[in-house]
């Protein structure tokens, strides 16, 4: 186990983050996570709300964050476990179901895996693809709510599924920003699933929890219950909202926004004065801007507010509402705001707390990742040990995981001086068309025209 070395690489709004590491067993016989290298780098404009929408900008973060991971753990990175998010990220609830050959055999693993390929097949909009097919409870001949098929005699294995689907588009334009890194793509992860590999425990996904990652452009959710992932749900208000919410009600420019949420943000406005102030510079030639703090914390608490409440909606939608006994836990880098875990308990009527990326072996680079907006890249990285669900054996299509999308040609630029034209291609001159307006000049001025690509156009 120690042999094999697993990089995370987490694709966010704000920050591209990997993470190179390796499980160990430390002194007490326990499995830590050993962290041998981390690459960070910010992204301010290549993923809005989850999804990537400026390709070389991703890219661009994409390399200096796996060359600096590459560079503290002397490895040569190839193969990664990637994020995946967005706002576009669906949960949706479907059944199948397959008939076995004979009823005298006990069901195998291999029957399993072959009703999850069958879910990957299931008809979807051309627009959407499916990214994980995850079963809740399983049906063996009738008998209902079976949690482990394996090992029982029937004929007919059917089961409840969760289908994550998402846009198809949204989905290739990651692949293309691994692909042009040179990147191989093992894992293509929800990111709040990988987020629960790193900061919950088997007992709290027994006892029924809410995984909240609130991160920079998306807040995500993912209800545990009897051990099953059993409903996710992305919304598109995060770190960035209680940003802009900063800069509209304090009128200053977004990174002093910024600055002011991370240096001094509360969600609790009791913690200030009400004549508590800080300086914010003002624009060239002009006096600072005096901002009070309390101000600021009402903004953060009115925004947290909302993002709470949606997330109780949600929970009440899914039909957990009093199911949850461990509660609400929050993660991503929203999660490090002071008292936003006392705005959540306040809202939901549930207790709540800030999750931590835990079983980190001790090390500098361990402290680098420790606090919740890394949990997402280190859960990537213990998604090569451990399996979201240990009844089945892929949380991805295996079809598509073997197929590797070749890099698409670039776009031939249109050529502006004349044309070539080969020898088996040319028109004869008397069969040339000429236009009854304007004659053959008109036409050659025409045809000579560059062709313009459409703003629209795939790449």
């Amino acid at each position: 186990m120690g042999d094999k070395i697993v990089v995370g690489l987490d694709i966010g709004s704000t920050k591209v983050c990997a993470v190179a590491g390796r499980v160990v067993r430390n002194n007490k016989d326990q499995e830590t996570l050993e962290v041998l290298g981390v690459g960070e780098t910010l992204l301010t404009d290549g993923v809005t709300k989850g999804s990537v929408v400026n390709v070389n900008n991703t890219v661009s973060a994409i390399k200096r964050a796996v060359a600096e991971a590459s560079n503290q753990s002397n490895l040569n990175i190839h193969l990664v476990n990637v994020s995946f998010s967005g706002a576009h990220v669906l949960s949706v609830k479907s059944s199948g179901s397959i008939t076995r050959s004979s009823s005298g055999d006990e069901i195998q693993s291999e029957d399993i895996d072959h009703l999850l390929s069958d879910m990957y097949r299931t008809s979807i909009p051309a627009d959407k693809e499916i990214i994980h097919v995850l079963p809740m409870d399983f049906v063996v001949d009738g008998e209902t709510n079976v949690n482990q098929p394996v090992g029982r005699n029937g004929v007919k294995l059917g089961a409840d599924f969760q289908l994550i689907t998402a846009q198809a588009n949204a989905a290739r334009n990651v692949r293309k920003c691994i692909m042009r890194n040179n990147l191989q793509q093992e894992t293509m992860m929800l990111s709040p699933l990988a987020s629960g590999l790193a900061v919950l425990t088997d007992e709290e996904k027994d006892a029924g929890v809410a995984l909240v990652d609130i991160g920079g452009g998306t807040t995500e959710l993912a209800i545990y219950y009897r051990g099953v992932l059993r409903h996710v749900a992305v919304f598109p208000w995060a770190g960035n909202s209680l940003t802009a919410d900063i800069q509209s009600g304090c009128k200053i420019m977004p990174d002093q926004a910024e600055q002011l949420k991370k240096r001094f943000g509360n969600a609790d406005p009791g913690e200030y004065n009400i004549n508590e102030v800080v300086a914010v510079p003002g624009l060239s030639n002009r006096k600072p801007k005096d901002v009070l703090l309390k101000n600021v914390a009402v903004i953060i608490e009115d925004r947290l507010r909302e993002i709470a409440a949606l997330v109780q909606a949600e929970v009440i939608r899914a039909g957990y509402e009093g199911k949850l006994l461990a509660g609400i836990v929050l993660t991503g880098g929203t999660a490090l705001v002071p008292g936003v875990e006392h705005i959540f308990s306040r809202v939901t009527g549930t207790e709540a707390k800030v999750g931590y990326p835990e079983h980190l072996e001790p090390n500098g680079r361990a402290d680098l990742v420790g606090d919740p907006a890394y949990a997402t890249a280190v859960g990537l990285v213990w998604a090569g040990y451990k399996t979201i669900d240990n009844r089945i054996s892929f949380i991805s299509d295996p079809a598509r995981a073997a197929y590797i999308e070749e890099q698409a040609p670039a776009p031939a630029r249109p050529s502006y001086g004349n044309p070539v034209i080969s020898s088996r291609d040319k028109t004869p001159e008397k069969e040339i068309p000429k236009k009854e307006k304007g004659g053959f000049l008109s036409w050659l001025k025409e045809a000579l025209q560059p062709i313009r690509g459409s703003e629209t156009d795939p790449y």
